[in-house]
């Protein structure tokens, strides 16, 4: 019998299997040579049922029951995948631990556990990392501070020791990577914060730093730690950096504020010292103004008035070599007014006739006219 005979009857191309004939036998193994079909789905359907039953008694009617509660179960699993984010969170996804996606506020879905998991981490919430210093609660004191030396000490560029204590301020920028690329957010906080001070101390005088400089530094401070904290992907953004208090350290303080209280003194002596400049200078200033002021005014009064003078007197020399007589008789005549204008006068006539007084008295005749 050729190869496809072989198949259309039915018959293995390789020959019957040892120890039977070439069909299939019942489990019996009788080899009657009929094909054994498989079992029908309402067949499966039954097996289950009876395997149900088994498992609860063997009453066909305690089946609905627990397949109504395996539903409910199957049901409130699904459902548990729900989750909220809240508007001050942000939410993580992981897939088995490995991150998926990132979720804003609002109702989110995701396969339950254990195959996916949410965190969320607070996003608005402003932490704060004290450097150099614990408050009371975190030093176990009962009151004030507890100073931290190895992190409050440092150089300055003056080659000055300054004991500074601050705050950092720092919030969640990036949930995803907050969680996944640093360890200790505050450790990583505290550690940037404190280089880049470090850095910035080194930079400034002593005298800058404990005075007028303070808000420049934390500037200064809070962009470095920042860009240490970027090279990080910490996802980490600062709000503020507060100095809390610079001052020497204390086993120098009091020589330091003897200094301090010399270099005020010399400043308010200084510029007592100036106010008193700034009042007399432009008071003599103006006082020497005004004087040439007066001298010029004066000098150009007497230099007016000469010119005048000598107008007038070549004029009247013109007049003069034009009309001898007259002029003479004019400027004696104006003499004598200019001279006698203030002085009482009497004229008295020698040539009147007899029975005349020769006698004016001109000041009592103005006096009764001015009655």
């Amino acid at each position: 019998m050729s190869f496809k005979d072989k198949i259309l009857n039915n018959q293995s191309p390789w020959g019957s299997p040892p120890g039977g004939d070439g069909g299939r036998g019942s489990p019996g193994g009788n080899g009657s040579g009929s094909r054994q079909d498989p079992p029908s789905l309402d067949d499966l359907i039954k097996n289950f049922q009876k395997t149900i039953n088994r498992f609860s008694g063997g009453k066909s009617g305690g089946s609905r029951p627990i397949i109504i509660g395996l539903i409910i179960v199957a049901l409130l699993y699904v459902a548990s995948g729900l989750y909220r984010v809240l508007p001050d969170e942000q939410g993580v996804v992981l897939r088995f631990g490995k991150y998926v996606n990132t979720t804003q506020p609002g109702l989110h879905y995701h396969f339950p556990t254990p195959f996916e998991r949410v965190l969320t981490p607070k996003v608005t919430k402003v932490n704060r990392v004290d450097v150099g210093f614990r408050p009371a609660s975190d030093s176990g004191r009962s009151s004030g501070v507890g100073n931290v030396p190895e992190e409050s000490l440092m150089l300055t560029g003056d080659e000055n020791i300054v004991d500074i204590n601050y705050s950092v301020f720092w919030v969640i920028k990036d949930a995803q990577k907050f969680l996944f690329n640093i360890q200790s957010p505050v450790e990583t906080v505290k550690a940037a914060s404190e280089t880049a001070m470090r850095e910035v101390i080194a930079k400034n005088r002593i005298q800058n730093i404990l005075t007028e400089g303070r808000s420049k530094i934390e500037v200064e401070v809070q962009e470095i730690a920042q860009l240490i904290l970027d090279e990080y992907g910490s996802g980490i953004q600062l709000t503020q950096v507060q100095t809390q208090q610079a001052d020497p350290p204390e086993q120098v303080i009091d020589a330091f504020r003897d200094v301090q209280a010399a270099r005020a003194d010399r400043e308010r002596s200084k510029n007592e010292a100036e106010a008193y400049a700034n009042d007399v200078i432009p008071r003599a200033r103006g006082e020497a103004e005004q004087v040439l002021q007066q001298a010029e005014a004066y000098k150009k009064e007497v230099v007016a008035k000469a010119e005048g003078e000598a107008s007038r007197f070549l004029a009247i020399y013109n007049e003069y070599k034009d009309a001898k007589q007259v002029t003479q008789e004019r400027m004696y005549l104006e003499t004598m007014e200019k001279v006698l204008a203030d002085i009482d006068k009497v004229i008295i006539d020698k040539e009147s006739g007899s029975g005349v007084v020769p006698y004016l008295p001109l000041p009592e005749l103005k006096k009764g006219s001015n009655n």
